[in-house]
């Protein structure tokens, strides 16, 4: 058989050669013509998989190792008889992770705050365990979850906007349907943010109406943002950059641990769909350790601070900001090229207080 594959997924050269001739290419560069003599398309978000790209191709099966699917048409795939798959859950942890660095780095005490999670699924139901560590109240906003499972646990929007210092989008972006999230956080919603607070957006960029986020910021109407995606990547809006706390080139979910996890479930998927029995429980070989691998802490130290190191060593927000403020040109460059980022688990925490040590505990770091 024969494949296309991102060459930017990583842990994925070298496995399938055994049993198929792969090709490597730029995910954004990916043509029709690419796919001629192709059986199976392994992508990430930057590949379309629309009618134009997979019309008249031979490909039957498309895995993309992301959670994300807005680049694949799938109407135009079951017409196509196209089949394909995401990687549901695949960097929950690591998107977490980033969460849990940006509410810590504003280092102010966050036990008794409103965190508001919009949007439930993998990705959120983390989140919601991340504020409930971290002492927060957490509203919850899922209005599909709400109808499939009834309103008990879920807030509406409305109470969500008005109670919450925090809240955090981890909705996929649907431009039609039922319930439509191409501009959610439009200049209504942030309008109706409750004063002094903080948006944080790790979705999709469009989510969020950018031009209505930098008025609301120059306004004073939000206190703050932290986004790691943006309308029109990779040509994202300088003007916004400068006014955020913290921007990031969507790499909230890059952690090894969920890149991995993302190329194993597509390697997987494909595996099983065309019969390569030894690939079918595949998983990349031990990752490598996080230097350092033990985070000290002083328990002189204010609880914030200790927090704050602990979740900032993990996932170096302000590395990530600086390098992208340094250049936003580089935005792809940066994205396609982040550096080895290994979550929680990974850590082991010394010294610290009590209260801190069990915050981390509940993050997932281990304790020493």
């Amino acid at each position: 058989m024969r494949i296309v594959a991102d060459d930017k997924i990583p842990f994925l050269k070298g496995v399938f050669e055994p049993y198929a001739e792969v090709r490597y290419l730029p995910g954004g560069a990916i043509r029709q013509e690419d796919l001629r003599n192709a059986d199976a398309l392994i992508t990430r978000t930057r590949t379309r998989c629309n009618r134009e790209l997979l019309a008249g191709t031979p490909v039957r099966f498309i895995a993309t190792a992301t959670i994300g699917f807005d680049h694949i048409d799938a109407a135009a795939m079951k017409e196509l008889e196209i089949d394909w798959t995401n990687a549901p859950g695949c960097n929950a942890r690591s998107v977490a992770g980033y969460l849990a660095a940006a509410l810590t780095g504003f280092q102010r005490p966050l036990r008794g705050l409103t965190l508001g999670v919009v949007g439930v699924g993998n990705v959120g139901r983390r989140i919601v365990e991340t504020g409930e560590a971290l002492g927060m109240r957490v509203l919850r906003n899922d209005p599909p979850r709400a109808e499939r499972e009834g309103s008990a646990g879920f807030s509406e929007l409305a109470q969500l906007l008005e109670e919450s210092d925090f809240i955090t989008l981890h909705v996929p972006l649907e431009r039609g349907g039922a319930h439509p999230t191409f501009h959610l956080a439009d200049e209504v919603f942030l309008n109706a943010m409750k004063p002094g607070a903080v948006l944080l957006n790790t979705s999709r960029g469009e989510v969020a109406d950018n031009p209505a986020l930098k008025r609301a910021l120059l306004a004073g109407t939000l206190r703050a943002a932290v986004l790691d995606v943006w309308e029109n990547e990779p040509e994202i809006d300088r003007e916004l950059l400068a006014q955020v706390f913290r921007g990031t080139p969507h790499i909230a979910g890059y952690s090894a641990d969920g890149k991995a996890n993302g190329t194993a479930m597509a390697v997987q998927a494909v595996a099983r769909k065309f019969g390569i029995e030894p690939l079918y429980e595949w998983r990349p070989s031990a990752l490598p350790a996080p230097e350092p691998a033990t985070i000290d802490l002083a328990a002189a130290a204010s609880p914030e601070e200790q927090l704050a190191l602990a979740c900032n060593t993990a996932c170096d927000l302000l590395r990530d900001d600086a390098d992208l403020r340094r250049d936003p040109g580089r935005f792809e460059q940066l994205r396609g090229n982040y550096r080895i980022r290994r979550e929680a688990p990974a850590y082991t925490i010394r010294g610290g207080s009590g209260e801190v040590r069990d915050t981390l505990k509940r993050l997932g770091f281990r304790l020493g």
